[in-house]
């Protein structure tokens, strides 16, 4: 993340994206395929590294994106011109990986009362579970693995779009680390960018 001004001198906290090229790779149609979808690649593969089965689709990712198909043709390169400033996107992405957290931090549980007598740790879960099933109930909220799911941030702003380095900047944050895959989906318009 970094920052931008505007013309008043105001601090824009902006996420700074590499998008693009991407490549249509293939148009799904409701006659051959049951839906409409363009399939869209992301990074070519060196020519070394382009195995048998990939030779048609030489992408290291490969994403779908449900949009009308008119509007693309196979091999048509798709970059950030298309989007422009003010354009309110969706941006999905793997979320940072946490690891193995407790209940108060993964699920936001309050914890016990750090007073008046606790003999017991106070950021543990209290009772999981009832008398009656004799058992713990499936779907409690327990400790565990947190992050490293998809998460999509909708309605961010585009406050600055850089054609020739490839550069979008948005208002806010995004999910992931450094170097994560995203999905930006134009809200208002047909335009996607991977």
């Amino acid at each position: 993340m970094s920052q931008i001004f505007d013309k008043e001198g105001n601090a824009i906290p902006v996420t700074i994206v590499e998008a693009g090229p991407c490549y249509v790779c293939q148009l799904k149609t409701k006659e051959k395929d049951g839906y409409e979808a363009v399939q869209v690649g992301f990074e070519k593969l060196k020519e070394k590294k382009i195995t048998k089965s990939k030779r048609k689709k030489p992408f290291r990712y490969l994403r779908e994106f449900r949009d009308e198909i008119k509007n693309y043709q196979p091999g048509q390169e798709i970059n950030v011109s298309i989007f422009k400033e003010g354009d309110i996107v969706s941006v999905s992405g793997i979320s940072k990986g946490k690891g193995f957290q407790g209940g108060v931090k993964r699920w936001g549980f309050s914890g016990r009362p750090s007073t008046h007598g606790t003999k017991h740790e106070e950021r543990t879960l209290g009772s999981v579970g009832a008398s009656t099933p004799s058992r713990v109930i499936k779907g409690k909220k327990m400790p565990g693995r947190t992050g490293g799911e998809r998460v999509t941030i909708k309605n961010l702003e585009i406050v600055k779009v850089e054609p020739e380095k490839k550069l979008l900047y948005i208002k806010g944050a995004v999910p992931g680390s450094r170097g994560t895959l995203l999905e930006i989906t134009a809200k208002d318009r047909n335009s996607t960018a991977t």
